[in-house]
């Protein structure tokens, strides 16, 4: 099996067998399969990406309204990467499910592969995340009824979407804080050979026929990604004088509808151009008659130039205008490293992600995002093994992909929301956990993200303690059927570098899951993906020839009730 099948098998849930002995496939799963014609691509033989996008934007359409049982619309598209090209003769294959519904709204997932008929290959092309919005209808706002996960991977994308969509409702607001942040530091340099940016500017306009329409009569979501494709693509070539290869969508939504009639204005121009990669921005205005433009949407659109090889080629250098042209140039500077951050942090596999990686302001919201959502995807896991019980403290283990992780399990007779604010302050952990000799606080980045400072005393007699630079990241549930969530992963900090006195330790992921079993009842769940430097605090334990973990856990109850009832309480 190739490393791109791999990839595509990732993405799609094992079969699951239902207890009528019937495969279980998801409610809401909407797959769409397209021959690539010559009508659908461009002047390289390959599937034009606003074609794509529309198929995309189709098949999600329809996942949302099967589930919601009612007319929906684009909200919104989380970045869209793509990996690879699609040829004439192909196959797009498109499978779109509801991962999660909110009050009014739902994410769509979107995977795309692309099947070679001749071969049997089928390979990744990209995976997309869509916010559709449930229609008013004539019984008033819609109501939308809950997503039920049914397999392991359901429940990780349930889980994950919830995380997703608090990214998305303080994106811009960081965008605009990171961009305010960074522009001034940064300076347009002049190059003798520059292209003026004012020649890449492209402006074109599309009268929304019936054709353009979707079935309620609004212009097609996917219809209108096409033509700002379409425009963006034209203002690249323009820089280049070549035909140039999408390569990414930064996040966008849709700011307003439009509708048959319309007059639909597209415009774009390049805003900057690196090595290897060019952004340009577009944007879509409509009107009708004599009144004034509507913002319908703005995009950030990444391309590429290749060679002969596949391989990208080094780009000419770009002369913004005065005032405006030259604040789009620093902005897309800002954007670039927001956007790398993004890419590195949240979209690569949790086995590639490094022990610690670098904090700042600038990639906060990604770092706090990837730290709950791999503490999230721990904990829908379901293949554990209990390795021992004590004392109503259950241990487990999970070993995987050449990884070993564990979980401890406990109950207490304190409330969800208590536990909760008492164990998401490390600085109390030393109070019933022997391995944390101190605990500094050195920033409170906002209210959910702290960064901490914990020292821990040396195993072996004589030897170095450790000391870990933490995120802890905190979540509250989004509803009734999520956890409280206290996250910690290892960051580093220019300054706050490891010190003589003690060896510096990394944790990759770790925390704990608070549920709400009853008003006095909760289970909490901690968990540790192993690293060299928690191993030798655990591996006695793990292996069975010692309780400190137990006597660990016991102690954090006795913590919680004591500080809840003043004294501990009778056991469940």
């Amino acid at each position: 099996m190739t490393t791109e099948q791999k990839d595509v098998d990732a993405t799609l849930d094992p079969l699951y067998i239902q207890e009528s002995g019937e495969a279980y496939r998801n409610p809401t799963e909407v797959q769409m399969s397209q021959i690539v014609l010559p009508c659908h691509a461009n002047h390289c033989g390959e599937l034009s990406a606003g074609q794509l996008l529309k198929w995309m934007d189709s098949t999600a359409c329809l996942s949302a309204e099967r589930h919601a049982g009612c007319s929906c619309i684009t909200a919104s598209v989380d970045d869209i990467n793509f990996e690879h090209t699609i040829g004439v003769g192909k196959v797009v294959n498109i499978i779109a499910k509801v991962n999660r519904a909110f009050t009014s709204s739902m994410e769509v997932g979107i995977l795309v592969t692309c099947e070679d008929l001749y071969t049997d290959r089928q390979w990744k092309v990209c995976h997309a995340f869509a916010t559709f919005v449930a229609r008013r209808t004539e019984a008033g706002k819609v109501q939308l009824k809950q997503v039920i996960p049914h397999t392991q991977m359901e429940q990780m994308e349930y889980s994950l979407a919830a995380e997703r969509r608090r990214m998305r409702l303080i994106h811009a607001e960081i965008i605009t804080d990171l961009l305010s942040s960074s522009t001034a530091q940064l300076e347009c340099q002049e190059y003798q050979d520059a292209v003026p940016a004012e020649r890449t500017r492209v402006e074109s306009v599309e009268l929304v026929l019936p054709p353009h329409a979707n079935h309620q009569v609004s212009t097609f979501g996917g219809q209108i990604m096409a033509w700002m494709e379409n425009v963006a693509t034209i203002a690249a070539c323009r820089l280049c004088n070549a035909h140039p290869t999408l390569r990414t969508i930064d996040m966008f939504h849709f700011r307003g509808p439009s509708h048959i009639g319309d007059r639909l204005v597209v415009k774009a121009i390049v805003n900057n151009a690196f090595k290897h990669s060019m952004e340009v921005g577009v944007c879509a205005e409509a009107y009708q008659g004599g009144e004034p433009l509507r913002h319908i949407n703005s995009a950030f659109m990444t391309f590429e130039v290749l060679d002969s090889d596949r391989k990208p080629r080094t780009l000419p250098r770009l002369r913004p205008e005065p005032v405006d042209g030259k604040r789009r140039y620093q902005e897309a500077i800002a954007r670039k490293k927001i956007r790398l951050d993004r890419k590195y942090i949240i979209t690569c596999k949790q086995t590639e992600v490094p022990l610690s990686v670098p904090w700042d302001p600038s990639n906060q919201m990604y770092l706090s995002y990837n730290n709950v959502s791999a503490l999230k995807l721990m904990d829908t896991r379901n293949n554990w093994v209990l390795t021992s019980e004590k004392n109503k403290v259950r241990l487990y283990t999970l070993e995987e992909n050449h990884m070993l992780c564990f979980k401890v399990e406990m109950y207490v007779s304190v409330p969800a929301e208590q536990t909760f604010h008492l164990l998401s302050d490390l600085r109390r952990r030393k109070e019933w956990d022997r391995h944390y000799e101190s605990c500094d606080l050195i920033n409170q980045a906002d209210e959910d993200d702290t960064l901490y400072r914990v020292a821990t005393p040396s195993i072996k007699k004589g030897g170095k303690g450790q000391d870990f630079i933490l995120l802890a990241s905190r979540r509250k549930p989004c509803d009734s059927s999520d956890p409280y969530l206290i996250a910690l992963r290892s960051v580093t900090l220019p300054t706050h570098p490891p010190t003589e006195d003690y060896t510096r330790g990394e944790v990759l992921c770790a925390g704990f899951a608070i549920w709400e079993e009853s008003s006095t009842l909760t289970k909490i769940t901690y968990y540790n993906q192993a690293t060299p430097g928690v191993l030798p605090y655990i591996s006695t334990d793990i292996a069975g020839l010692s309780s400190g973990f137990y006597s660990g856990f016991s102690a954090c109850s006795q913590f919680l009730e004591l500080i809840y009832y003043g004294k501990p309480s009778v056991q469940y």
